[in-house]
Formats: C-alpha cells, structure tokens, sequence
C-alpha cells in the first residue's frame, strides 16, 4: 500500500488539535516536529492539578507528571548526554527516578511506587520538560548524521506512545474519582449517534503476500523484517463491535457461562467479578461509562471499548466467530485510506461507524487480535538499551492493531503493532470479528 511521509506532530492552532500539517511543505523540518509532538503533550496535560499529575491510580497507570519527565529523560539519555558537547543533566537523582524499564541504563524507581513521588513537583517537571527543549533546539540546529536523526525519530514516536498512555491513565485515575470529574468537555461533532452502520461481511481472497513494514519511513523494529505470509481467504466484519450488540453478550449470560471463555479468561472472570467492560455501570436499567468526557450514558451505536483479549476472544465464541490473526488485519488494512477517528478528531471516545464495506480499521479502538506478540522471521533486537524496547516484551502477550481515538494523528501505519497482555483492559481496545470463508 501506499504509505504516508511520515510526520511526527501535530502543529497547533489556536489550541485546536484538528490542524492538520502540510506534508509537502519545506517547514517540516526536523526540528518542527520535534517541537510541535512536545507542545502537543503539554497541551494535553493543560488544566491538570498538581494533584492530578502525581497520583497513581494503579500499577500499570502511571501519573502524568511521571510521563511528562520519563519523554524527556529518554531525549536526554540516550541524545542529548550522547551527542550534544557540554551537555549537563538537569538533576542527578532524575536518570534513576524517571527510567522506565532499560535495564542497561541503571537502577529505577519501581513501577509500583511512581505515585509516591510528590517531588519533584509539576513545576519543577515543566522546568526540566523546558531544559531538554532547549537543550535539543542547539542539537537539532547542528548536521545531524542518520544516526542521531533516526534516535531523534524514535524519540518522537516514543513519545506519541506516551501521549496515548497519558490520556488512558488520565481516564482510569478519574474513575476512581465519586466525582467522576471530566478531564475535557465534549465537543460537538456531526456523525449520527443513533445507529450504525449495518454489520456486514467482507470476503478477501487470500494468497501469499508482504507483510512488515518495508519502507524508508520510520517504524518500530517489532514491525520488521518485512517478510511473505501466506494468508488463506476469510471474511472480516465490515465494522467493530458495538456496545449494543454487547449488551446482548451481556444479558445472555456471556459473564457466567464458563464454556465460552478460556480457561485463565473464566478465573479472570470470577477473580475480578467482570460482570460488564470496565467503567462501565448500570443506574435505574440503564448502562452508563465513565469517559474522558466524565460519566455519561453508553452510546448504544458506537464500538464496544475497554474490554480484554479474554472478552474478545469469549464475545466471538458467543457469536461462533473468532478474531482476526494480525496478518489477516493488515491484509485487509493494505485496502483501507489512512485515516479514522484519533486524537485529532478532539471526539477522545469511539463514534459509530459510518459508511459501507470496511469501517473503522484505523481509530476508534485498538483490536484484538488471535495473534501472540513474537518476532517475525529474522527479526533481531537491537545492540545496546534499544533491544530492550519491544523484543524483551515478546512473551505472553497478543497483538492489537488499528490505531484508537486518542492515537496521535500520523503515528498509526499499517504494519503498527501494538501488544498488550490478555486481561489488561484500560487501554481503548475492542473488538472486530472474523470467519473462515
């Protein structure tokens, strides 16, 4: 398929984050998307308390603060100490308190224990966020070698990942809130909310194919090598599931029948007491889900969200289906325009599908895969604290693709591979169905 330039950012205007940039315009110089991928996750951080930045609402959460200063410590380690003559660290104590999981890089705060840092304060993280900006401004005024502009690219998608993270930790720490405050107020849009599109089944002829990303543009080492698939013909929903047609899962008994669910699904299931997908609660017959818009009543038309590979994976036993195996997904995404409801959009939630045929292969939620996390052929990790970035992962885990409607616009592709273990379930996944033909 024909793959986009890549650009990484989003250039503001007047705070709105429906800007789209130019892609053939000579500004889009390096250091433009470096500054317009920082300016944007400051935007989304702006109205958050102090309060709001350092408390960590659960293990796989981590507090905004934390996120604010962990994209500007990797900038800082793995560049800025490396490549900029007479570069000095901000803070001494911050390397070990600001890694994330590289090993190679030293000792770290424990994931668990990120809420507890009340110092530094946001003050002083924006101080440090805005030291690294000015520090990387001299880098990027230098001729850079592939190298260093290939670590500088990284840095940026990295921290799109992060802005992601950020706003999905944002929404399960409000859920704990009885007040149930709103991070954003919702902003109108014009796609019908009364009923989607109808679902539909598309047939692909299969056959031996390229799969992995194989251009020049950036992606992440756990996208390649591209290599051949042979991928035998099946159908594909035209669309992702709805919370209606969830609901129907629901009032059927799927949250207490065993013989749907795998068998570490069924403990999950009793171990956890999921009677419903997360945020998601019923007052006086009707369900209602907590959003980054605050509580509000379950949109009946759009895509099911905040649901587990385990529910997935049950909800397409309920319906005699299965999921999709990744290289069925990216089969058909090869079709498909680039484009969706994500974090552009402002909406911050999944809207129904509109349209005929395939809808909704890029946006709205993250989907399920049937297919685990491994290397493709000939895959190899890098040398030094960048193997650690996605190989080490390469356990347990299965595959989502497609992108969600908080992805930053021009981070999603068609070979984006992202990886979630199978019970996790407050990210903006869902669920599109597949069948053999």
């Amino acid at each position: 398929m024909e793959f986009y330039v890549l650009y990484l950012g989003l250039r503001k205007n007047k705070g709105s984050m429906k800007t789209k940039p130019d892609f053939k315009s000579q500004e889009n110089t390096l250091a433009l998307q470096f500054h317009d991928v920082r300016r944007l996750t400051l935007n989304l951080v702006n109205g958050l308390s102090d309060a709001d930045a350092t408390v960590q609402s659960m293990e796989d959460a981590s507090p905004a603060k934390w996120h604010l200063a962990h994209t500007s410590w990797f900038f800082e380690t793995l560049i800025l100490c490396e490549y900029l003559q007479g570069y000095e660290l901000y803070d001494p104590s911050y390397p070990y308190l600001f890694n994330s999981y590289y090993n190679t890089l030293g000792e770290r705060q424990p994931r668990p224990k990120r809420g507890m840092l009340t110092r530094p304060t946001l003050e002083d993280v924006l101080a440090y966020r805005q030291y690294v900006d000015e520090a990387m401004s001299k880098l990027l005024l230098q001729d850079l070698s592939a190298e260093i502009t290939s670590l500088i690219e990284l840095g940026l998608n990295h921290e799109q990942q992060h802005q992601e993270l950020l706003l999905t930790d944002i929404l399960h720490l409000f859920a704990q809130n009885p007040l149930k405050p709103k991070f954003r107020t919702e902003v109108p849009f014009s796609l019908k909310k009364d009923a989607p599109s109808p679902l539909t089944w598309v047939d692909f002829e299969g056959g031996l194919s390229d799969f992995g990303h194989c251009t020049t543009d950036f992606a992440f080492d756990a996208e390649g090598p591209s290599h051949q698939h042979y991928v035998t013909s099946f159908k594909m929903a035209s669309r992702c599931i709805s919370n209606a047609e969830w609901i129907e899962f629901i009032e059927s008994g799927g949250y207490q029948d065993p013989t749907l669910w795998l068998s570490d699904g069924w403990d999950t299931v009793v171990a956890n007491q999921w009677q419903a997908p997360l945020y998601w609660e019923k007052k006086d017959g009707i369900w209602w889900s907590m959003s980054l818009h605050g509580l509000q009543p379950v949109n009946l038309a759009a895509p099911v969200c905040h649901i587990s590979y385990f529910e997935a994976e049950a909800y397409a036993h309920f319906r005699g289906k299965r999921l999709p195996t990744e290289y069925e997904w990216e089969f058909v995404s090869k079709t498909q325009p680039l484009e969706g409801n994500m974090l552009e959009t402002d909406r911050l939630r999944p809207v129904a599908a509109q349209g005929q045929g395939i809808t909704q292969i890029y946006g709205d939620v993250w989907e399920w895969t049937q297919s685990p996390f491994t290397p493709y052929p000939g895959f190899k990790p890098a040398q030094g604290p960048l193997g650690e970035y996605n190989g080490k992962f390469m356990c347990g885990q299965y595959v989502l693709r497609g992108g969600s409607c908080v992805t930053p616009p021009h981070h999603i592709r068609a070979t984006y591979r992202n990886f979630f273990h199978p019970q996790k379930r407050w990210q903006f996944t869902g669920v599109r169905l597949a069948e053999d033909s």
